[in-house]
């Protein structure tokens, strides 16, 4: 097999317009964590971040470390509160879901949603507030088949915005029509 010439540095314009995903971070506590998902964000070519609460917010020096430049390329909002967030992106007639570790909830990959629509992602340790949870229209899980209850939740962030990226591209919109 021949080795595929590989890319080297960035590209001057991106390949995509935004896709109609945003990224909703409900008290992240890593900075680190928050880079990362902008940075996410950015090669997704999401259309926007919202953070909440004390989750950090560009301009931000650990944020920078992880997002290499990305906090500049992606637009970013801050609101007090996830619930305030949810409501907001609610009335811009954003479909919300929150991805949470709930036993009950669909998976993410039976799951159905239309676009555009909103990602909310919550603390490692405590999750998403209950009232922002209740606020959103739906609750989905990534399947874990080992005995930890999460994942990371830059990880979990890219799972999500990959598989969301790949069905709109598809044109499945979210796996079905509302």
């Amino acid at each position: 097999m021949a080795i595929p010439k590989v890319r080297t540095g960035d590209r001057e314009i991106p390949s995509s317009d935004p896709h109609p995903i945003v990224l909703v971070l409900d008290h992240l506590r890593s900075a680190y964590n928050v880079g990362n998902i902008f940075r996410l964000a950015e090669i997704c070519r999401l259309e926007r971040i919202v953070t909440c609460g004390y989750t950090a917010t560009p301009p931000h020096a650990k944020l920078e470390k992880t997002a290499r430049g990305c906090d500049g390329l992606v637009a970013c909002t801050h609101a007090d509160t996830c619930v305030a967030a949810v409501t907001q992106l609610r009335e811009e007639g954003y479909h919300v879901i929150a991805v949470e570790t709930a036993p009950e909830a669909p998976d993410l990959w039976d799951a159905v949603w239309p676009y555009p629509c909103a990602f909310v992602l919550g603390n490692e340790a405590l999750g998403i507030e209950a009232n922002a949870l209740a606020a959103c229209d739906q609750v989905v899980k990534l399947p874990v088949f080992g005995r930890k209850n999460s994942l990371n939740v830059g990880n979990c962030a890219a799972v999500v915005a990959y598989e969301a990226v790949h069905r709109f591209r598809q044109g499945s919109r979210g796996g079905g029509l509302s």
